[in-house]
């Protein structure tokens, strides 16, 4: 009898494709940081702040606080500069809440 493919979480999620997972969505939380600039200068229409916040929330907080001050973007709208970091934090502490667990 053929055994059917297994998904092996283990391959995964190993700690090299967390790490590439995490640079990856730190690049595009700084692009599109850099984006939503280009876009506000030239009047364009822009990235809706949620998109924003989900960027940030699945793990960008360090490339979004990073553009947000590389580039002078949303810096003057408290929701974002208390926002960025807080999640961020957040998520560094559950992080470290389970590797140490």
């Amino acid at each position: 009898m053929i055994q059917p493919n297994t998904i092996n979480f283990k391959e995964i999620f190993s700690i090299q494709n967390i790490i590439i997972y995490f640079i990856i969505i730190n690049l595009i939380g700084f692009f599109v940081m850099w984006l939503d600039k280009q876009k506000a200068k030239r009047g364009n229409w822009r990235i809706q702040e949620k998109t924003l916040f989900i960027i940030t929330a699945l793990g960008g907080g360090i490339g979004t606080i990073a553009g947000m001050y590389t580039f002078k973007h949303k810096i003057r709208k408290i929701g974002f500069v208390i926002g960025f970091p807080f999640i961020t934090i957040l998520e560094i502490i559950t992080i470290i809440w389970f590797v140490l667990q």
